[in-house]
């Protein structure tokens, strides 16, 4: 992959375009100069596997080193962060936190993505594009400048891939009390699929099909993350809370949760085919858990019609959740 430009180099860019450009110019220009970053991120984390055995699996040097490499960013821009230790098949491994310095500390939003990959390969697609995703909002939130009035904070989870380990010990050592002051967690797993879809998970059972609807505030936000994917012309569909990701432990103890998904091993119906491109007939994404899932794994335009609805996410809940 060829080189992308610093992020602060592709800031200035914006800033300097929003002095000529209408509002909705600036806008795309923003998520595509985020996107641009978060794709930085991803061959950085292609970089760390390569250099450990092909894989940043939880417990392995290559994820210590995904963490250190996303922890060092985070507190750089000023976040205040720590690392949650855990075990897992039988050894340590670790979560990170990270949250804003300011925002009230008894309303809480969350955003959070799985930062393993499984032993098989790099894990770009996944899950390193959530987790990129999330860095980047986080790192365009602080450059902002502004002060949310919610906590932000950002999860980056171990052991997801050996059974939601990572975020169920949070939310299980996590004080009852602790516990109340989260407003929301919105999950973020796969959002770089190379034959992609769109799906929000369906917060108000509207799909009807599998699990009912996730705790009271999670429609509200699928309706956010729906209108930011339309409004990208990519229409998304529901996909049920199936206990798949993250959000599991945190609908568990009734958390409002929500986020992203652009497909795994599943395929593409014609009409799926119809709506947003790609192919019909064959997997989301054919390299789901494989050593193919490099940066080349990675669909650029789902990439960045995901950061944006992430990075809109994260500007709204910082200032009101539910939104108005």
């Amino acid at each position: 992959m060829p080189n992308r430009p610093m992020l602060a180099t592709a800031a200035a860019l914006a800033a300097a375009a929003a002095l000529v450009l209408p509002t909705a110019a600036v806008a795309d220009n923003s998520a595509r100069a985020g996107a641009m970053a978060v794709q930085d991120h991803l061959q950085e984390l292609q970089n760390i596997a390569g250099a450990n055995g092909g894989n940043r699996a939880a417990g392995t040097p290559g994820y210590q080193a995904s963490l250190d490499y996303i922890k060092g960013k985070l507190d750089e821009a000023g976040f205040t962060t720590s690392v949650q230790e855990f075990d897992s098949l039988g050894g340590p491994t670790y979560n990170l936190i990270a949250e804003t310095p300011g925002g009230d500390a008894n309303k809480v939003v969350m955003f959070g993505a799985h930062l393993d990959s499984v032993g098989e390969g790099p894990g770009i697609n996944d899950n390193g594009t959530g987790s990129a995703a999330i860095l980047q909002a986080a790192l365009d939130y602080a450059a902002g400048g502004d002060t949310p009035t919610n906590k932000l904070r950002f999860a980056f989870w171990g052991a997801e891939e050996e059974g939601l380990v990572g975020s169920t010990h949070y939310v299980e050592t996590l004080p009852e009390a602790e516990r109340g002051k989260i407003a929301a967690y919105l999950n973020f797993d796969m959002v770089g699929s190379p034959n992609a879809g769109y799906f929000t998970y369906d917060g108000d059972d509207s799909d009807g099909v599998g699990a009912g609807p996730g705790p009271e505030g999670s429609a509200q936000i699928e309706k956010l993350l729906n209108d930011s994917l339309g409004a990208a012309g990519a229409p998304a569909e529901g996909t049920d809370f199936d206990g798949r990701s993250d959000y599991g432990p945190f609908i568990e103890v009734g958390i409002p949760a929500g986020g992203t998904f652009t497909g795994a091993e599943q395929t593409k119906s014609p009409e799926q085919a119809e709506k947003w491109g790609g192919q019909a007939g064959e997997a989301f994404d054919a390299c789901y858990h494989q050593a193919c899932d490099t940066v080349e794994n990675v669909d650029a335009q789902a990439l960045e019609r995901n950061f944006a609805a992430i990075a809109n996410a994260v500007k709204t809940y910082a200032a009101q959740f539910p939104q108005p």
